[in-house]
């Protein structure tokens, strides 16, 4: 007999299978949502909160990644299935999408977690569709996804060491993603989430350890929520900074690594071009995935001034990985 979920009820089947059964069975299968939080003025705290499950090992998890005070924490939930692989919960973390693409409701339970987390996401643009992406190795898949990203406002409240502190109108990215990644083996990627006065550009660009581009995809989304603009070419001259400002190399694992500074350029579809310089620190740190996220105060070549989650991972890179920390990574070649 089949095992079925209440889930299956309802009109969410793309296979001829019982939910959660996907295409392909694979170890690194998982469909995730990520929030992350930051104050407009780009001084301050940053949150983030995530929420996955994985078919293979049927589990559902959640991560809390803070920066707070200037200290960094990295806090792990779960809960296998058990039955139930879609309630948006793991321990105590709750995520209710109140209207799809607009409202979003994030909990987390202080009496549960060093952290709690009262907030509600509104969204400030559209909602951004990134086409599939692909890499193998040989003829084993590293990496096969979807992903849709959103701007919003963030606002309530969060709490740490018997504090609590009120959240109002900060900025950030939501994104969700489906599909297979295998994060120990992705040679590098690249995720920037800027976020604007008049909205937010987002890019993802990922590369093989050479330089050479596998993916980039992104979008400039209007802060008055009309037609996103898609990014039809990036480029990026961004380095790692030690805690002096000066330019460093990670080496293998990034011990000399406390921030990053330089400038990326994004063209759009319909000719406009943005021409960004920023620097940065640390709010999330990666660890034997390499890399991590920082939080980068920016301004435009046309004097806008913003800031923005860069996410910058992986296990090889000739510029931001120089040492491998991994076998068997697709080269391109």
């Amino acid at each position: 007999m089949s095992r079925l979920t209440p889930a299956d009820e309802y009109f969410y089947h793309q296979i001829p299978e019982p939910l959660p059964n996907v295409a392909t069975f694979h170890d690194h299968w998982r469909e995730s949502l990520f929030f992350v939080m930051h104050p407009q003025s780009g001084d301050g705290d940053v949150l983030i909160l995530t929420l996955a499950h994985y078919p293979k090992r049927e589990e559902v998890d959640s991560l809390q990644m803070c920066r707070i005070g200037g200290k960094l924490h990295l806090l792990r939930h779960s809960r296998p299935y058990d039955g139930d692989p879609h309630t948006m919960a793991a321990g105590p973390v709750r995520i209710d999408i109140a209207e799809p693409y607009q409202t979003v409701h994030l909990w987390v339970d202080p009496a549960e977690s060093p952290i709690g987390l009262d907030v509600t996401f509104r969204a400030r643009t559209r909602e951004c569709g990134l086409r599939r992406g692909t890499m193998k190795a040989g003829q084993e898949t590293i990496w096969d996804q979807s992903h849709m990203i959103q701007s919003g406002w963030y606002s309530g409240s969060y709490s740490f060491d018997g504090e609590t502190f009120e959240i109002r109108d900060w900025w950030g990215q939501r994104d969700h993603s489906w599909g297979i990644r295998d994060h120990q083996r992705c040679p590098l990627w690249m995720w920037l989430a800027i976020q604007l006065p008049d909205g937010m550009l987002g890019v993802w660009n990922w590369e093989f350890p050479n330089g050479q581009r596998v993916y980039m995809d992104g979008y400039w989304a209007p802060g008055d929520m009309s037609e996103p603009v898609q990014v039809v070419d990036f480029r990026h001259d961004l380095h790692w900074i030690d805690g002096a400002g000066s330019r460093v190399s990670y080496g293998r694992d990034g011990e000399d690594v406390a921030g990053l500074e330089g400038v990326i350029s994004a063209t759009l579809e319909d000719g406009r071009k943005f021409d960004i310089e920023g620097h940065g620190r640390w709010h999330a740190r990666y660890g034997r995935f390499g890399g991590g996220q920082q939080h980068m105060h920016l301004r435009t070549a046309d004097g806008r001034a913003g800031t923005a989650a860069f996410e910058i991972t992986g296990a090889h890179h000739h510029h931001f990985f120089p040492v491998p920390r991994a076998d068997n990574l697709p080269t391109g070649r």
